[in-house]
C-alpha cells in the first residue's frame, strides 16, 4: 500500500519533482509484511461495488504492468500471473446470497458465471458436489500472482522516480493543536509537523518534517494512529473514536498430493470458507482457513499451529476433494491480516480531526490485490482533493463517527 501510494503520487504529480515523498519501512527484509506472506489472489467476486471496481482496475493495471512499472534498462516486470479464476461454492443456505453477489459483480462489469452442481461436476470431476447447491466462477481477471514481484516492482519504479526509502521505525509525532467550537461542541483539531524515526541498530532518531502523513502500517496502523492522537480522547466523543484495525494471524499451509487436481485447478473457496489453489505444477497446493472469533490465535509471534491443519482444514479438504484424503504437508507460514473489526473493509482518506493524516489500511485480507487501485485513490485525494477514478467516499473514517457499516460479505 505504501509503495503504491508513493508511485502514484509521482506518476500523477502536476510537474516533475513537485512532491518529495519518503517511504518509512521498519522491516527492511519484509519478513513480517502481510504482502509477501499472503496467498497472492485477485478476484472480482466481492459483494460491494467499490471493491469490485477496485479489483477490475487492479486487474487492468497488472495486465499492463510494464506500461506503469517498467524501468528503462531494467528487466521487464513479471508477476507470474496465473489466470485460473476463483471458484466459490455455496450450500443451500448460502446459494441466494451467492446469486445476489454475482448479480452485483456482473452489473459492475465482472465476467462471472453461475454453475449448477451438475455443471460443476462436469467442469471439475474431482470435486465432491454432494452438499453444493450453487457455484460461481470468475471467467477472467481472476487467479493469483507473486506478491514479492509486485512489491519490488512498485518500489523499484517509485525510487526511479525520486521517492526516498528510509529504514527505521516511527516512534512518535510532533503535533500542533487548536481548539475550535463546532455545532457538536468544542473539538481539538491537530496537524502533524514532524515524524520521529528511530534508525535501525542505532540510538539515533531522525526527525522528518512533513506536510502529509499516509498511514499504510497495515496491522499496526492503529498503534501509529494513536501516536498522532487518534482515539485517545474521552470515550463516547469524536476524539475517542479509535481506528478499528487490529492484527489477526492467519496460517497458510503447503501440501503435496500427486493425484490432486491438475492445471485447470482454480482458487477454490469451499462452503466452509476453507480455500486452496495449485502451487506450481508438481502436485503441490496451498491453502488455509480463517478460524472462528473464539479460536483466534495469539498474535505475539508468527509461529504456526500445525494441529490447525490436521483438525480444522484437512477434514474440509478431504470432504470436498476426495483425493486429498491422502496428502503430505510440506511447509507452512503465518502472516497478519489488517483486520477492520467494524466492517471488514478498507479505511481510505483523511482523519476528521488529525487533518494531515490519511489512512490506507483495514483491508482485512484483500489488500494486496486492490493495492494498485487503492494507492491511486489516495494519491488522487492528496493531489486533487477528491477521488476521480473510483469514488471511495464510503470507506472514509467518518463512518466510524456515524456508526454506518459498509459490510463486505465475501471475506475469506
Amino acid at each position: 500500500m505504501g509503495w503504491s501510494v508513493a508511485y502514484w503520487l509521482k506518476a500523477l504529480e502536476p510537474r516533475r519533482d513537485a512532491l518529495r515523498v519518503v517511504v518509512i519501512e521498519k522491516d527492511p527484509m519484509y519478513s513480517q509484511a502481510s504482502t509477501v506472506l499472503s496467498a497472492g489472489g485477485i478476484r472480482q467476486q466481492f459483494s460491494l461495488p467499490e471493491n469490485i471496481q477496485m479489483s477490475l482496475y487492479s486487474a487492468f493495471f497488472l495486465r499492463t504492468i510494464n506500461e506503469h512499472l517498467g524501468v528503462v534498462n531494467e528487466p521487464p516486470v513479471d508477476i507470474q500471473f496465473n489466470p485460473s479464476g476463483y471458484l466459490f461454492l455455496a450450500s443451500e443456505q448460502g446459494a441466494a446470497m451467492l446469486e445476489e453477489n454475482v448479480h452485483v459483480q456482473r452489473a459492475e462489469g465482472a465476467e462471472v458465471c453461475l454453475l449448477s452442481p451438475a455443471q460443476l461436476k462436469k467442469k471439475y470431476p474431482w470435486i465432491n458436489t454432494d452438499d453444493v447447491a450453487l457455484a460461481s466462477y470468475g471467467l477472467e481477471n481472476e487467479g493469483w500472482f507473486d506478491p514479492w514481484s509486485l512489491l519490488t516492482a512498485f518500489r523499484r519504479k517509485a525510487m526511479s522516480m525520486g521517492v526516498c526509502q528510509c529504514f527505521g521505525e516511527v516512534t512518535s509525532f510532533t503535533v500542533s493543536s487548536r481548539e475550535i467550537m463546532t455545532p457538536e461542541g468544542e473539538l481539538t483539531f491537530s496537524r502533524i509537523n514532524y515524524v520521529r524515526v528511530h534508525m535501525p541498530n542505532s540510538l539515533e532518531y531522525q526527525p522528518v518534517e512533513c506536510s502529509l502523513v499516509v498511514n499504510a502500517a497495515g496491522p499496526w496502523s492503529r498503534k501509529l494512529a494513536e501516536m498522532a492522537g487518534v482515539g485517545i480522547g474521552p470515550p463516547d466523543t469524536q476524539e475517542g473514536i479509535k481506528l478499528p484495525v487490529k492484527p489477526k494471524k492467519r496460517y497458510i499451509f503447503v501440501w503435496h498430493c500427486p493425484d490432486g487436481p491438475g492445471l485447470d485447478c482454480p482458487m477454490l473457496v469451499d462452503t466452509t470458507r476453507a480455500y486452496f489453489r495449485r502451487e506450481g505444477v508438481g502436485g503441490n497446493y496451498l491453502g488455509g482457513l480463517s478460524p472462528p472469533e473464539e479460536e483466534e490465535p495469539d498474535i505475539q509471534d508468527l509461529e504456526v499451529d500445525h494441529n490447525f491443519f490436521q483438525e480444522k482444514i484437512w477434514p474440509h479438504l478431504a470432504h470436498r476433494v476426495p483425493v486429498f484424503e491422502s496428502l503430505k504437508v510440506k511447509s507452512a507460514w503465518a502472516g497478519y491480516y489488517d483486520y477492520n473489526t467494524f466492517d471488514q473493509n478498507a479505511v481510505l482518506g483523511p482523519h476528521p480531526l488529525v487533518e494531515n493524516m490519511l489512512f490506507i489500511t483495514g483491508f482485512s485480507g484483500h489488500g494486496l490485490q486492490l493495492s494498485p487501485a487503492a494507492g491511486r485513490a489516495v494519491a488522487e485525494l492528496i493531489l486533487e482533493g477528491k477521488f476521480t477514478t473510483i469514488n471511495m467516499e464510503k470507506f472514509s473514517f467518518n463512518r466510524f463517527v456515524s456508526g454506518e457499516q459498509v459490510l463486505e460479505r465475501n471475506i475469506i
